[in-house]
């Protein structure tokens, strides 16, 4: 290459240099213009891990996450702001497939792969407790709902005095379930004799202890009849049966899963026990698992921890309860269910703490968990210590009787019956014994 040429690309390199340069301030002023929240910059992703029983024998209590899920993701499409920057949020959602070794088991995945900021979980304690223990094994903030806390609690091994780090939870708790059955059930004639039956793991083991129901329901003054606890999977119900018809029990309560509680309830039907009252915390919660029963579906009574007509609405979408199952009836064609409420507000506190904390660093998420006081689709969370706060890390929400009564649209509704302990919640008709044909 001679001289003049030399010169000339030197020339022309200078000359696209320029022109290069003027090209990037171009396109840097007009990214600069965009509205803030379409452009995250260098602003990393948020990760929440959510865990969760989508299939398996607890199905039911995650039928309606992938429509929770959707709205969610709808309300934060622009991102949250956590330590003055706009941050895009990702949900990691994984199928607990009803195992609690299984729970345990993509939680670690979504600790140790995802890198999750939090995590939350919901539905008994096959998924809340294995999930809770990872995050507190690993020092990842965690916020779980929808397990009677002393099953989280106690089921993990907690010291009151001392409780958990990482771990926070939202939920009733078996007194209150125990206190409001037994002045439901004194609300109608009966001879005050309850048989009682649970399952032999961790939510029927918390309920038949000493920090259970049995002891709520003497302290009421009714005739408490333990018949122990029976494996899960049970399908051979006679001997409890044989129980309950032995003890003359106008009153049966038990913890079944939906599939156990159909077996058993058509057991009862062919071995001629017919109680005035059957009240299974956890087994008839849904209507799936009421409509199975066929016309002995009428008149189970259950509890109702969030319904289309609890008198709250979401701090992140600000949807009331009712419209909340009015969209997710349009969406699905389905009739409303109780976890969905749960679902929501178990995100949405994630995400209050989240917006609230310093950092993304996990001590300033999890000092942000330990100062919330939100109004959530479920009622008010919070963990600062109060009526609240039982123990250390957990929260109780509002808790009424509801009974399955003939429906107009479906099969059947969902009635709130008694509401003694959360005026606030209104009744939608009386608590009446069960009708046989």
């Amino acid at each position: 290459m001679n001289s003049k040429t030399k010169g000339i690309t030197k020339r022309i390199s200078r000359r696209e240099l320029l022109k290069t340069s003027a090209s990037a301030l171009a396109v840097g002023a007009a990214v600069s213009a965009l509205p803030a929240p379409a452009v995250f910059g260098a602003a990393r992703t948020i990760k929440i891990g959510m865990v969760s029983p989508e299939t398996g024998p607890i199905a039911a209590f995650g039928e309606a996450d992938q429509f929770v899920l959707s709205a969610v993701r709808k309300a934060l499409k622009d991102g949250i702001k956590v330590g003055g920057q706009t941050h895009p949020v990702e949900i990691i959602y994984k199928d607990s497939q009803s195992n609690p070794n299984r729970a345990s088991e993509v939680a670690a995945q979504l600790i140790n792969k995802d890198r999750v900021d939090i995590m939350i979980a919901s539905s008994t304690s096959d998924t809340t407790n294995p999930v809770a223990d990872q995050c507190e094994l690993n020092g990842v903030p965690c916020v779980t709902s929808d397990d009677p806390w002393q099953a989280y609690f106690f089921g993990r091994r907690g010291n009151p005095k001392t409780g958990f780090k990482w771990t926070y939870h939202f939920f009733w708790g078996f007194d209150q379930v125990a206190n409001l059955f037994a002045d439901m059930w004194l609300t109608i004639p009966n001879n005050k004799i309850v048989a009682t039956m649970f399952t032999n793991d961790p939510d029927g083991i918390a309920a038949n202890g000493p920090h259970g129901m049995p002891p709520a329901f003497r302290a009421k003054g009714f005739d408490v009849r333990q018949l122990g606890l029976y494996p899960p999977l049970s399908d051979d119900f006679t001997a409890q049966i044989r129980g309950l018809k032995k003890n003359g029990s106008d009153i049966a309560c038990g913890i079944f899963n939906p599939p156990q509680f159909a077996t058993f309830w058509t057991q009862c039907a062919q071995q001629g026990y017919r109680p005035k009252i059957m009240t299974p915390p956890k087994a008839v919660l849904f209507p799936t698992a009421v409509e199975a029963l066929g016309k002995r579906g009428e008149g189970i009574s259950t509890e109702v921890w969030w319904s289309q007509h609890h008198p709250y609405r979401s701090g992140l979408t600000g949807e009331t309860a009712q419209q909340f199952c009015d969209a997710y009836t349009a969406a699905t064609g389905k009739q409303w269910t109780q976890p969905i409420g749960f679902k929501h507000a178990n995100i949405e506190v994630a995400i209050d703490a989240l917006k609230r904390s310093a950092s993304l660093k996990p001590a300033d998420i999890l000092k942000a968990i330990t100062e919330t006081d939100y109004k959530s689709l479920v009622g008010p969370i919070t963990w600062k210590g109060g009526p609240l706060n039982p123990v250390k890390n957990v929260c109780t929400t509002p808790l009424v009787g509801g009974q399955w009564k003939k429906g107009k649209k479906f099969a059947y509704d969902l009635h709130t019956v008694f509401n003694g302990a959360a005026k606030d919640i209104p009744l939608d008709s009386s608590f009446e014994a069960i009708k046989y044909s």
